[in-house]
């Protein structure tokens, strides 16, 4: 097994463990020479396989085997390192970063949580083969070595890459199919490992929906500030629900307007009857329950994320502004994906 000792020491001849090359945002590119790829919507993991198993790091250096033990406990090539996404795909093969959450954060999952939310390991670069870094080879030759090793078996992908098809075509596929978006590669480039790099480039698909205000948490500097709205919405049978927060996409006028309008809405209770958990991503630290402002549910405004998750919580949420032409009465939940 390559514990952490034999990892920074340097696993496969690397020199220690290798961080992963990050994508820039951005648009899709255009022109020769770029290979395109789905964007998967996961945790991202370097494995190193040794002859008695496979070690999963995160994306700091974190040894996360132990929490997916149905991919550390594959039989792949000794002396592989490889990079790729952690992801639980929904009933449709979608990933759904929603369902990976039950899995993310618990370090020895039982038997009955691996049944109900299997996960498997999307790869998508080759880092060593037999022992040796590849690392300065171009992504073109990585990617050709990786499909050459016929790696695909259960709880393993080799997704596909497209390198004679317009990143502009890849992209409306991806957003017919619910796909999280996509990263474009130039075939060119190293393996910049630890870096943010322009060789790739990555571009999610955004899509907008309109919420209920039902709350507000103060800025953690200014408790006259509007440091995030507290979302909600109908679920199909018409009850109010909880549906997480927003921290993001406020101007300084935007926050004294969202004031004025909230202060007269004020109740002492939560207009929902469900129960109340705050998501993460508060701008500084979360509010105690007692710091909570619950208001009528009467204001729609609209909001920019990247996917719903099966849990009715907004990922990578963004405020667009306030809708006055919508009723609440109107505001449904969006469709997971």
């Amino acid at each position: 097994m390559v514990d952490r000792a034999r990892a920074r020491a340097g696993p496969v001849g690397t020199g220690g463990l290798i961080r992963p090359m990050l994508a820039a945002a951005g648009p899709v590119p255009t022109g020769p020479g770029w290979a395109f790829e789905i964007k998967f919507d996961g945790v991202r993991a370097i494995s190193y396989t040794a002859p008695v198993g496979t070690r999963l790091y995160s994306r700091n250096d974190r040894d996360v085997s132990r929490s997916y033990p149905e991919v550390a406990g594959l039989d792949l090539l000794d002396g592989l390192v490889l990079d790729g996404e952690l992801v639980a795909l929904d009933e449709r093969g979608r990933p759904d970063f929603g369902l990976l959450q039950h899995r993310m954060h618990v370090a020895k999952p039982s038997p009955e949580l691996i049944a109900r939310v299997p996960v498997q390991y999307v790869v998508f670069d080759l880092l060593a083969f037999d022992g040796r870094p590849l690392l300065e080879l171009p992504y073109g030759d990585r990617r050709r070595l990786l499909t050459e090793l016929q790696l695909e078996r259960p709880g393993v992908t080799v997704p596909a890459n497209f390198t004679d098809t317009p990143g502009a075509l890849v992209m409306a596929a991806a957003q017919q199919q619910g796909l999280e978006g996509v990263v474009a590669k130039r075939l060119s480039s190293p393996y910049r490992a630890g870096r943010r790099s322009r060789s790739w480039v990555k571009t999610p698909i955004r899509h907008t929906t309109e919420v209920i205000i039902a709350g507000w948490a103060p800025s953690s500097g200014n408790a006259n500030v509007v440091g995030a709205l507290l979302l909600a919405a109908h679920d199909a049978d018409g009850l109010l629900v909880y549906v997480g927060d927003v921290g993001t996409g406020f101007t300084d006028a935007t926050r004294r307007q969202l004031l004025e309008l909230l202060g007269p809405l004020h109740r002492d209770t939560r207009p929902f009857p469900g129960a109340f958990s705050r998501a993460r991503g508060w701008p500084g630290r979360a509010p105690s329950r007692g710091q909570v402002h619950w208001v009528e549910p009467e204001l729609v405004g609209e909001l920019e994320y990247r996917a719903f998750t099966v849990d009715a919580t907004f990922r990578h949420p963004s405020w667009r502004g306030l809708r006055p032409d919508r009723d609440p009465a109107d505001i449904g939940l969006p469709p997971p994906g």
